[in-house]
């Protein structure tokens, strides 16, 4: 951890100095510089035999324990072990210095050490309790956030193939008819049929992708769309320039239109008037509203399709109005970052 090589630099040097001087192992008054510094770089020495074997065991007891382990008694005996390992360390120390510094300390002084090492393993075995606990909840956090950008993945992608069955039936059933009433538009048919397929093969897979090619594609199936209903079916588009900073889940306005045209009855004298304009945060898509005398066979996805894929991608959702006369579906813009 970054985190355990600060607290080293910092605290084995300071534990170091300052314990064999609170301790009274060491009065400054009474010694040379070079006998300060030689004392200062044994007791360092000391701090950082004790810092790296508490360190250790605290790493080893740890993995002894299962993740529904009393957390309590692991830090208590994690605590218990450390801290005898740092006594033990610090009475050596202890002794070997007496041997160094040519003097028989007090029994109080001795024991006063030892409890100062013993302390400051306890203080710094529950730090690093702190900092493991803080880097498994971030590793923790990481792998959720990052199962859950999967699963919206999957989730996506489950929604998007679920148009694939619905357009290609609702394809073939064109092509079938025109082949049999109009060989000539059937071959212009397959030709556009063939650049909408593309379209959706190469996007489908993605999560949004300019307007600017949605619109595209969409002049390309309702090209198809006319062919099929001749002059039952008008699009107007009303969207200025700034839609081509924006970006759309792919083949969105297609549930749309498909979806005005599965629901509603038109005719030459009276078609189905289509509208895709900006409006404020909002693509609006509308349409003139004649719902169908007699019920309609539905895979109920269109819709709940479309909400859902902007809830996944942008955390929003659509907005739906209806009045007598009219069916409007609003889509929050999304701009390139």
């Amino acid at each position: 951890m970054k985190r355990d090589i600060y607290l080293r630099i910092l605290f084995i040097p300071l534990l170091g100095v300052s314990l064999p001087v609170i301790s009274g192992l060491i009065y400054y008054r009474d010694h040379t510089t070079i006998e300060l510094l030689a004392a200062n770089a044994f007791f360092i020495l000391t701090s950082f035999t004790i810092w790296v074997g508490s360190h250790w065991m605290h790493k080893r007891f740890r993995v002894l324990f299962p993740a529904e382990a009393n957390p309590f008694i692991k830090i208590v005996t994690v605590c218990a072990a450390s801290s005898l390992y740092g006594a033990s360390i610090g009475g050596f120390s202890f002794l070997a210095w007496e041997k160094i510094a040519g003097r028989v300390f007090s029994q109080n002084t001795g024991l006063r050490f030892i409890a100062l090492c013993m302390l400051a393993v306890i203080v710094f075995t529950l730090i690093y309790e702190i900092l493991f606990l803080s880097t498994e909840r971030e590793r923790d956090t990481k792998l959720v956030n990052e199962m859950g950008r999967d699963l919206s993945h999957a989730e996506l992608l489950a929604l998007t193939n679920q148009m694939d069955p619905h357009f290609v039936f609702n394809s073939l059933n064109a092509m079938n008819h025109l082949i049999l009433t109009n060989p000539m538009q059937a071959h212009l048919f397959n030709n556009n049929l063939a650049l909408v397929f593309k379209y959706f093969l190469l996007n489908k897979t993605r999560e949004l992708i300019p307007l600017a090619d949605e619109i595209k594609f969409i002049n390309n199936y309702f090209f198809l769309l006319e062919i099929r209903y001749e002059k039952k079916l008008q699009l107007h588009l009303s969207l200025g320039d700034s839609y081509k900073s924006i970006l759309i889940p792919p083949c969105a306005l297609q549930i749309l239109i498909e979806n005005a045209i599965k629901h509603n009855e038109f005719s030459t004298e009276r078609p189905l008037l289509i509208n895709i304009a900006m409006n404020g945060h909002y693509l609006k898509v509308s349409n003139n509203l004649r719902p169908k005398p007699y019920s309609i066979n539905s895979t109920n996805i269109g819709l709940k399709n479309l909400s859902s894929r902007f809830k996944l991608i942008c955390r929003k959702d659509i907005l739906i109005e209806k009045t007598k006369d009219q069916f409007t579906v609003k889509l929050p813009i999304i701009k390139h970052l």
